[in-house]
């Protein structure tokens, strides 16, 4: 493998409707010589240089099977993180090649059980098992199909018909029908995720003028907060199971629900907060959202229409309904580019406060709500950077009264949600996390397993992307150094043999497999874990490109990036 970054090809022209890896996924070149291990940065960094608040201080590759990570200030949940999807390891040598052109976005090379054999835009993805998969349990079917339709009834007739093996989020109506059918099989899904309608209070739009943007105003977004009838919605437009968010986080995230609960609903005090805020005769705004359906938010447009008519009746808002293309919805609002109120959710990537509060709310968190809150950074940072349960549970505490206070978003519901398939399918589950792994699934008699989810997904690098369609694909294809346990929440090593901290807390060892190859035939090493790592982590490192080089996750979850631009 390399031992340094090198410089990335130039791009090249667009790519047709089906694409296929056998033409440009190139063998990587023999070893040329023993293995140089990379350190980046060369120069660790200073971790009480002002403006840098990144938890990395340096990633050294100690030898060939060994990885060392220097931190700037203990993580209690790091190894949760690396577990995560957009942390998977990628082959340095084919990052060379594919990242600058765009074609690693949709012609992966991994080390999991699945390889890329088509994707034909809009109609379907379609993996092989990967020879060179050398992990513990080979898939049980040869080949997975992966479909997708934003209609839960059609998800359901397709299931009912037998032409796919297993369907994401039945719809609400529709589960009554398959538990009534014998030869079908619910498997419910716990609801670690939360939906919430957003508010920027400076939205990064040219020529916006955010003295006249009403959520700019706290008293306004509290208002909203109290005049939204949560239950109702909750109620009417979600499974069995499903609860009203009391919290952003869900009560099962351990300190997700201490300190105070979320506002009563109450349409008269919530109307004269209004008027005292200045709006006595409300005002016009919109209510952007992506048609996509998910656990947190089964029944988008519904439930849009819904918060529309509430505005209106509770509080004089007129708002109008934006309904936006799935990756440009997600785009706009980590960049900051929604004006007016959204509908989005979250789905938990591991079970701890950080992935819910320090994503969204947090120092490296994106610029959805706008302007962040210093009071609420700093209670984040100490619960993040605190293993001692009485710390952790006293600045939750105050993070939920800050969020509350402060009203970046109103939480609303924690949703229910189920997979569905064929009874025969054996091996078939809901996994809490929606990170369902199809290795472990067997159709039957049938040769292939076909699935049916809510979206396509966005591209097939997830180092920077946040849709949770395009994350369940990422699984089949690619390995992280640890991963989450089949069914569960728990991180357990994949490509590591072992993680361990120093005594301090400050540096984490960790042991890497020998004898794995990617899809490609490369050979798996401890520079290709470095590489993987500070792409994302450095801004100036020339494979920080990605689909849009945003690397919402890096920041959100690792606190800050290497050589970012000053805050202006």
């Amino acid at each position: 493998m390399v031992a340094v970054l090198g410089l990335v090809l130039a791009a090249c022209g667009g790519t047709g409707q089906s694409t296929s890896p056998s033409a440009s996924v190139s063998t990587p070149p023999a070893s040329s010589g023993p293995f140089t291990a990379m350190t980046y940065p060369e120069q660790a960094v200073d971790c009480t240089a002002n403006g840098y608040h990144g938890e990395f201080k340096q990633i050294k590759a100690v030898d060939e099977h060994t990885v060392e990570f220097d931190l700037c200030y203990p993580d209690g949940s790091f190894l949760s993180k690396i577990a995560f999807t957009a942390f998977q390891i990628q082959d340095s040598d084919y990052l060379n090649q594919a990242m600058a052109n765009h074609l690693i976005l949709a012609k992966p090379v991994g080390t999991g059980p699945y390889m890329l054999s088509d994707w034909t835009r809009g109609d379907s993805i379609t993996l092989v098992k990967n020879p060179n998969y050398t992990g513990d349990n080979p898939p049980k079917v040869d080949t997975v199909v992966i479909r997708w339709s934003d209609q839960a009834a059609q998800r359901l007739v397709e299931l009912q018909s037998g032409t796919v093996d297993g369907i994401d989020n039945p719809g609400t109506d529709d589960i009554a029908t398959i538990k009534s059918d014998s030869s079908l099989k619910l498997y419910p899904r716990a609801g670690l995720n939360v939906f919430y309608l957003g508010m920027n209070n400076n939205p990064k739009v040219d020529g916006f003028d955010n003295s006249k943007n009403p959520f700019k105003n706290e008293k306004v977004r509290q208002a909203i907060a109290m005049g939204i009838d949560r239950q109702r919605i909750v109620t009417n437009f979600y499974p069995d199971g499903s609860t009203v968010a009391d919290y952003f986080t869900p009560c099962e995230i351990s300190y997700g629900c201490v300190g105070d609960k979320w506002y009563d609903f109450d349409a008269t005090a919530a109307k004269q907060m209004l008027s005292d805020a200045g709006y006595p005769n409300g005002f016009t705004t919109t209510i952007a959202l992506r048609d996509v359906v998910r656990s947190y938010l089964p029944d988008p447009t519904s439930i849009a229409q819904e918060i529309q008519t509430q505005l209106k009746n509770n509080l004089n808002i007129t708002t109008t309904i934006d309904v936006q293309e799935s990756g440009t919805f997600l785009d706009n609002a980590s960049a900051g580019k929604l004006t007016g109120l959204h509908l989005l959710g979250w789905g938990a990537d591991y079970p701890d406060q950080t992935d819910f509060v320090d994503y969204h709310f947090g120092p490296g968190a994106s610029d959805q709500f706008g302007d962040k809150f210093p009071d609420l950074i700093d209670e984040i940072k100490k619960g993040a950077q605190s293993s001692d349960d009485a710390t952790r549970q006293a600045a939750y505490e105050q993070v939920n009264k800050l969020i509350k206070q402060h009203v970046p978003m109103v939480p609303i519901a924690h949703g229910a949600s189920a997979t569905a398939f064929q009874a025969d399918v054996e091996g078939a589950y809901a996994a809490p996390l929606t990170d369902e792994r199809f290795y472990t699934m067997k159709p039957g008699d049938r040769e292939q397993l076909v699935w049916m989810q809510n979206a396509e997904p966005i591209s097939l690098f997830c180092g920077d992307e946040t849709d949770g369609e395009t994350f369940r694909l990422c699984e089949q294809i690619n390995e992280g150094l640890y991963t989450y346990e089949i069914g569960g929440t728990k991180a357990v090593p994949d490509l590591a043999t072992e993680c361990t901290p120093s005594s301090d807390n400050l540096t984490w060892t960790c042991k890497l497999k020998e004898g794995v190859t990617f899809s490609n035939g490369a050979t798996f090493d401890a520079n290709d874990v470095v590489n993987s790592y500070a792409l994302q982590w450095d801004v100036s490192n020339p494979l920080h490109i990605g689909r849009t080089a945003a690397f919402d996750y890096w920041g959100a979850l690792w606190g800050d990036f290497l050589n970012k631009e000053p805050a202006s």
